[in-house]
Order: C-alpha cells, then structure tokens, then sequence
C-alpha cells in the first residue's frame, strides 16, 4: 500500500465525515465548536457562507451529515442505540441565538454590466443570487408567488418551518441588490431569452405531483387532491379544514407533511399508506418518527386498488396486499400475499407518490435539449444546458432531492455562470481552499476540547400535543437552550482537527499505539492494503474509511491509522516524546463564484 498523500486537500476532508457528507460541504465542527463558546453569530455566518439558510436548514434539513456522523458508529459498544450529534438542530441554534447579523453580511458590488435572470424564487435560484449579487451581476429573480421561497415557503408546513424564518433568510438573498418580481410567472423562456438577459438560471422545482389513474378517480375528485397542490393550499390559507377520516398516499417527507398537517385540521383518523416496507420508505427517518409520534399509524405493503364512491362522495379506498421477494436475479418485487382485499373507509385523499418536472414554458425550439425524461440534457459538472447561456438547478436539474441539495447545485450553477460571463472555461472548476493549523498551546494543551464523554443525544422538546395539534402554525419542535446546545456540542469529535505524522521525527517507541484508547494506530510490515487491513491491533473493517499510511520507517515498518476509529482526542500527540504526532485543524471551504483570481480585476 503507497504512503498516504495527506499533501492533497481531498484526503483530510474526507476524514470530516460530516463536511464530505453534506452536499454544501458546510465545515460542520468548525460551527460546533463556535456554538459550544456561545458565539452564535459566527457560528450562523459559517453556516451562511455554505449553505444559505440556516435558519430554515436548522428545521427542515435531510441531513445526510448526520448518519456520516463518526460519533455514531464510535458508540456502538456503548450505547444501546448510538446516535450522531443533533448537527442540524444545532444549525438551528446558531439561527435562533445569533443575534443582528444584517451588517455582516457582503455588500453587493458596483455593477459590471451583465444581468443574470433567476426563474423562480427557491433555495437554488436564491443561491445563485446570493453568490452573483456581490460579484456585481444584475440579478432578477421572478417568480409566481408573492413572496420568495419557493417550496420553502408552499410545502413545508408553519408548524415545521414558521413564515418568519423564510422572510428573514430570503430577505438576506434579496438585500444584497438582487430585483425580486413576486407575482410575475415565466411563461416563455423564449420571451425571457429575448429580454437581453447574458445568462438564465432556471430553479422552478418539480412543480407537478403525480396522480393516480384508478378507478373512481374521476367520480371521487372533489375529495382527492394532489399532496403539494393541498399543502401549497394550507400554506396560503386557501384550506383551513379537512374530512375526519383522511388517507395519505406515499411514503415520502410530502406524505409526512401532508398527514400531520390534516391531523391539525380536523382530520381524528388520519392514515399513511405505503406500497413499501416501512424501512423502505423514502421519507427521513425523523420525519416517520413525528408522525408516529402525533398518533398517526402507518400501514405498509398495501397498493392502491380503486376508490370508493357513493353518488360522487368518497368513501374509501379499496388495497392489494402484498409482500416483498427477491426473484433469482437478486430483484426486489412486490408480489400479492392472495390475501382478500383491504377496504378503509375515508372521507378524503391526499395523493403524495411523487413529483414530476413540468417544463411547459420552455419551448422545444429554443435550443434547450430534453431527455426521454422530461428532464434537460445538462453537464453534471457545470448544469449548463445545450443552449450555454442556460442553466439549471435544485429540483429543476435532476429530479426532486432536498433544500441542502438544492443550495449546492445553486453554488456550482453560479461558479458556471460567472466563468461563462468572464470568458473562462465552463469546465475547469475552481479548487476549494484548504488550510492545516496546529492546535497546539503548550505542552500538554490545545486550542480546542475534545473531553470525549459517554452522552447520548439530547432530545429537542416539543410543545405540548394539546397545543401543538391545535394550530397548523404552532412551531412543534422548540430547539434546544443554551445550556443544552452546550453539551450537545460537546459530543462533537472535532473530526477536523487532524491527527499530522511527521516521520521524521518518529523514534518508532509505540507510546502513542499504547495510549490510544480506540487502538486505531498500528506499527507494522508494509504490505498490499487488504492484507495490511486485517493486520492491524484492531483490524480495520471498512473499507470505505481511509488508511493513513507512511513512508517505511528506520526499521522498515510502517505506520498505518484507522480513520474510521479515530476520536481526535489528542493523547497520542501529547503522549509522543518528539512531536512526531500534532492535532492540526483542517478548514476546508468550496470554492464559490469569483473564486478565480482576476476573474474581476
């Protein structure tokens, strides 16, 4: 196995589980650290820097950071059931606690004379404002709606993500000099393209949700509705009251919002029904948790069969049962258990297997190709369509994903447009910046505490059920107070801060494989790296999770380190006679639109 390239930025970020995780990339123990010294605004403003809303993130996030979380698979010969640190409610600590940050944020820039047309107002579009607006780019950004947002603000519902965290974090984006035109729908991309914008981001989602064609469809419309259309509808105020006996449709986190928001008005017997297994489900873990928790059940492997009816009027909704097989090819089918069929009595139906992307605005002779998906030919890399000065993002691009997704695609959108109007090549992207400091202070101390303690999770309170399901706009979950943020943040590994092996200096006397509680550092015979695997203290089993090898030493041997098992504690750099060991911080940061030296001289 060759000796580690820890010269290359990739390398370390990787060991950042979380930061590699997370679509943003946001440097996720740097604003731990900065929540656990009280200094929230700073904290929020790392956060804002990468992922844009923080305050919207901190509540509605599908974290794919936390199941990378180190912290969790650490514990599992601890803890009954080991769980990462609470990385998202402790966004939205920083979000709640931050305090004025208006004057911190970028100025936008003299103009430079090119104008950028944002088509809609969500977390990708508004991204792609945030980053070209202080670069001096003319951005408008259109959209139907009144007010900014996007999905943000018509999907997710008040007791999830309150109106005034969507009115704070979209007022930043469009407080950097950026013309918002609430009210005004795109309706032609070739009317857009002839307004003399030098480049078009297109963020308009996936607008339309999928129906089902089954029998009493049609004779039953009045009380089966499209899952985003009912929620868009709740969120303006269009629906204020729902039938008593409701089914939901989908597995999803639409599904999810659809189902509790229907429990809050005035739906007592509300149901979700999957065609899946209950873990196959597509909607977050969490989010099944909440409505589980609010009483409602979920029945799983039942496909829908028809709908109900009497003289128009719903009355419910007729199901196949069926189980899972894996056929002799290794393929997963849903197979009829010849069980009789299911029938559940409802008064209504909310629709939520899915959405779809409708792009009936953009004419087919514009020179934007489609594939037989409906969805448009774009470079993975830079979303530029086939016609250059056209790009998409967020939903728009690949298909329905999440907010955090989203941002990332508006970030890398934006380093394309800004190339694309600079004259630069769309397809060389810009490095991120990297950085190694070491932490150390003394000769035992460091600038960070990694006291790694045996604390489980601590649980967000809730506001009372009573109350909570009483109003479709009482925020459920509370976030955490300062003294809990406190230690949450304490369980954090501060997987950044590296572990740097200085060969040279090692006199090969084994203190720090003695003292490392994890046994995760290893002194022994070069050799291919799945041998070299299995002959560690404490074989490394994954992988996926990086070796850290070096150079042969004086005797031959190597020094080889399991990434995987790692705490950042510290102890073998403070146990090391001749520094050979140092706990260096890694700041790793995306490179963003203007990174490119003289881009904007």
């Amino acid at each position: 196995m060759q000796p580690t390239q820890v010269a290359s930025p990739s390398y370390f970020h990787k060991v950042v589980d979380c930061q590699w995780a997370c679509p943003a990339h946001t440097p996720v123990p740097e604003y731990i650290r900065l929540i656990g010294q009280g200094r929230y605004a700073d904290a929020y403003m790392v956060n804002w820097a990468s992922n844009v809303f923080p305050g919207i993130l901190g509540r509605t996030c599908d974290r794919p950071c936390e199941p990378a979380c180190r912290r969790g698979r650490v514990e599992e010969a601890s803890q009954e059931q080991p769980e990462p640190v609470a990385i998202c409610r402790l966004k939205r600590v920083a979000a709640d606690m931050k305090g004025e940050v208006a004057h911190r944020m970028p100025q936008a820039a003299p103009r430079n004379g090119r104008r950028v047309a944002c088509v809609g107002a969500g977390p990708a579009a508004l991204t792609v404002a945030r980053d070209l607006a202080p670069l001096g780019y003319a951005v408008t950004v259109f959209d139907a709606e009144a007010k900014a947002g996007g999905f943000i603000r018509t999907q997710i519902p008040r007791f999830r993500l309150p109106e005034e965290v969507i009115d704070e974090e979209t007022g930043y984006v469009l407080d950097l000099g950026v013309e918002f035109r609430g009210g005004e729908r795109v309706d032609s991309m070739a009317a857009l393209l002839a307004q003399d914008f030098d480049a078009v981001f297109v963020g308009c989602g996936a607008p339309r949700g999928r129906d089902l064609d089954l029998p009493g469809r049609q004779e039953a419309a009045a009380h089966i509705h499209i899952g985003i259309d009912w929620l868009a509808s709740v969120s303006f105020g269009h629906v204020t009251q729902i039938g008593r006996r409701v089914l939901v449709l989908g597995g999803g986190n639409t599904a999810m919002d659809c189902c509790r928001s229907a429990r809050r008005l005035g739906g007592a017997d509300v149901k979700v029904v999957v065609r899946s297994g209950f873990d196959e489900m597509k909607a977050s873990p969490w989010e099944k948790e909440d409505a589980q928790h609010e009483g409602i059940p979920i029945l799983n492997y039942h496909v829908p069969v028809a709908f109900e009816h009497e003289a128009g009027r719903l009355t419910g909704m007729r199901f196949q049962i069926v189980r899972a097989e894996v056929d002799a090819r290794g393929r997963r089918q849903l197979v009829p258990t010849g069980e009789p069929e299911v029938l559940l009595p409802c008064d209504e139906v909310l629709i939520a297997v899915g959405q779809e992307n409708a792009f009936p605005w953009i004419e087919r002779d514009t020179g934007i190709a489609f594939g037989e998906n409906g969805l448009p030919a774009l470079d993975a890399q830079t979303f530029q369509s086939s016609l250059p000065q056209v790009f998409f993002g967020g939903d728009a691009a690949f298909g329905p994903k999440n907010i955090i997704t989203a941002v990332a695609h508006g970030h890398e959108a934006a380093v394309s447009i800004d190339r694309f109007l600079q004259g630069q090549d769309v397809q060389a992207r810009p490095a991120g910046t990297s950085n190694l400091v070491s932490t150390k202070m003394g000769i035992h101390e460091w600038s960070y505490d990694n006291a790694v303690a045996p604390e489980a999770r601590f649980k967000v309170p809730w506001a009372k059920a009573e109350v909570a399901l009483a109003s479709i706009r009482v925020e459920v979950e509370l976030g955490f107070d300062a003294a809990t943020a406190f230690k949450e943040a304490q369980r954090c590994l501060n997987c950044d801060v590296q572990t740097v092996f200085a060969q040279e200096a090692c006199i090969e006397c084994d203190a720090c494989m003695d003292i490392c509680p994890m046994d995760c550092i290893s002194f022994t015979a070069p050799g291919e790296e799945e041998d070299l695997r299995g002959r560690l203290k404490v074989p490394a089993l994954h992988p996926e999770q990086d070796l850290y090898v070096s150079d042969p030493l004086k005797t031959g041997r190597v020094m080889a380190k399991d990434e995987d098992l790692c705490l950042h504690c510290g102890l073998c750099a403070e146990r090391c006679p001749t520094g050979a060991w140092d706990m260096q911080k890694f700041l790793f940061k995306t490179a963003q639109a203007g990174a490119c030296q003289g881009a904007h001289a």
